[in-house]
């Protein structure tokens, strides 16, 4: 102890104990309030699962195809934009793929109200009568497109305003109809290519937009 009686030891512990502090602060940074962990980085289009981004798997775009520049469908095609300068192929192409989508299904469900506005009047007769006869016979239909491989634009046609448009389709499906005890009569449960034609058609002088199927064929 000093002659003035004032505890030097004392001074010195409080001098080393604010070093501390200083060199605590400086080394760990300051925090104010509540602070919340960073939550783990997210990929883009991904879901989190136990602390790790995982991404959201997407179906792949089917292989799309058009007519060569210089065939009469491709001639064709043109002359339909003369007439309804809103027509686009690619557009009506990504529309017949959801089109083929929402009939394959529709039609395995026996869904006819889904059906009615997609199809052309034939064509919305003879699925019907498809649909009825199944019913009668208490069968059931199960179609799932795993993947839409490829569409391709392989003819087109004009007639006055009335157009015509064939669109190949190769799907990868599983496609099977039940008899009434649950039996499979047709098709397999294995995943088969399926290869489709399709035929739309509309009257490009119409307000109506939509294409509608005017026949199929499957092979």
């Amino acid at each position: 102890m000093g002659a003035s009686g004032f505890p030097i030891d004392l001074i010195l512990f409080g001098m080393i104990a604010l070093f501390l502090v200083l060199r605590l602060r400086s080394v760990l940074g300051r925090r104010t309030g509540f602070e919340r962990p960073e939550p783990p980085a997210l990929a883009e289009g991904g879901t989190v699962i136990e602390g790790h981004a995982e991404p959201v798997a997407m179906p792949p775009a089917p292989s799309r195809g058009f007519p060569t520049p210089d065939s009469p469908a491709t001639l064709a095609l043109g002359a339909m934009r003369g007439i309804d300068r809103s027509f686009d192929p690619m557009a009506f192409l990504m529309g017949a793929e959801r089109a083929f989508r929402l009939i394959v299904t529709a039609y395995a469900k026996g869904d006819r109200a889904t059906l009615t506005p997609l199809l052309g009047t034939e064509t919305g007769q003879i699925f019907d009568a498809a649909i009825t006869a199944r019913e009668a016979a208490g069968e059931t239909a199960e179609s799932e497109i795993k993947a839409l491989l490829a569409a391709t634009i392989t003819d087109a046609a004009l007639a006055g305003t009335r157009a015509r448009i064939t669109v190949r389709f190769v799907s990868d499906q599983v496609s099977l109809t039940r008899g009434r005890g649950g039996e499979i009569v047709h098709g397999s449960e294995a995943v088969t290519e399926i290869t489709d034609l399709w035929v739309f058609e509309r009257d490009l002088a119409s307000s109506d937009p939509t294409w509608r199927l005017a026949a199929a064929q499957s092979h």
